[in-house]
């Protein structure tokens, strides 16, 4: 397994992220069925590529051997669908194609490993591969690949398909509402901007046990949660990396409130994340409004060292 080492500010910044192009027209004359597909396609130029539309898209070598990235990123409630119609590789060459379900930027994926286990998440391959369908659990995927031989070649097609049960959501829109819930199963479930932002508690209903005979309904708003011992949370925090376990937690909360007047956190960092954990006892449930930090002069409740 490879991955590529990526300061996101590069990655996100224009000259990296410039749009695939059209293929040539059609000739009159007729054209083989391998040439047909090749012209129908979009063309992949750049060695990064960040939120493709949905369509079919060709790669062809120009024998650099340089590891490049195609990031997928659909709306919150899609998953990514990319069907490989076909990839001539040289694996002597040390040509290699991969599929992963998530991003991956600066040695750190998301999900993050302890959210989403690795296993069944990277798919690898070389040599020629006529038909392979690969299906994300979230909104985010990747492509990356190294082909050092010259002309080789893969056709890729892209589609987001609706997802019931999303979990793990990387946001790149600039303001948004948006539900973590773990439909009473044992697991991790977040929410990432990869930009600093504002978070507004909208709903939260978590570590209510109120179903259970002889136990108290915690409401309101609780802070320090983690703290208190309580194995069902919501963590608000920052970092300028991907995987939230990395992440600088401002607080962590739970109880029942159905219209939470709580401060506003203002996360100034590279990347902002709530993060529900859940122990599978509980159908956890929180709403919150996520928005960009444009003006300067909001007082942060949480800094990062931004990079310069």
């Amino acid at each position: 397994m490879f991955f590529l080492l990526l300061v996101l500010t590069g990655l996100l910044s224009g000259g990296l992220c410039s749009p695939v192009t059209k293929s040539d027209a059609q000739s009159a004359a007729p054209l083989p069925a391998v040439v047909r597909e090749r012209r129908s396609a979009r063309i992949i130029e750049d060695c990064m590529l960040v939120g493709l539309e949905e369509g079919t898209y060709y790669y062809k070598s120009r024998g650099t051997g340089d590891v490049c990235g195609v990031y997928l990123l659909s709306q919150p409630d899609e998953a990514v669908q990319v069907s490989f119609d076909y990839l001539n590789v040289d694996c002597e060459s040390d040509g290699l194609v991969s599929f992963v379900d998530g991003w991956e930027l600066g040695g750190e994926l998301f999900p993050g490993e302890v959210d989403a286990p690795l296993e069944g998440r990277v798919h690898e391959f070389c040599g020629r591969l006529k038909k392979k369908v690969f299906r994300s659990s979230g909104n985010a995927a990747l492509i990356q690949y190294r082909v050092p031989a010259r002309g080789d070649t893969f056709k890729i097609t892209v589609r987001y398909t609706k997802n019931k049960a999303p979990c793990n959501i990387l946001v790149d829109d600039v303001s948004g509402i948006y539900t973590l819930r773990n439909h009473g199963r044992r697991q991790n479930c977040s929410v990432t901007t990869i930009f600093p932002a504002t978070v507004n508690l909208v709903q939260l209903a978590v570590g209510v046990v109120g179903s259970v005979p002889n136990r108290a309904i915690e409401t309101g708003v609780l802070s320090r949660c983690h703290k208190r011992g309580a194995q069902d949370f919501v963590q608000i925090g920052g970092g300028q990396g991907l995987d939230p376990l990395h992440m600088i937690v401002e607080d962590s909360i739970c109880g029942l409130d159905t219209n939470p007047r709580v401060p506003a956190s203002h996360i100034v960092c590279g990347m902002t994340t709530v993060r529900l954990v859940s122990s599978g006892r509980v159908d956890n449930s929180v709403t919150v409004a996520l928005s960009q930090i444009t003006d300067v002069d909001v007082m942060p409740t949480l800094m990062c060292d931004l990079p310069l």
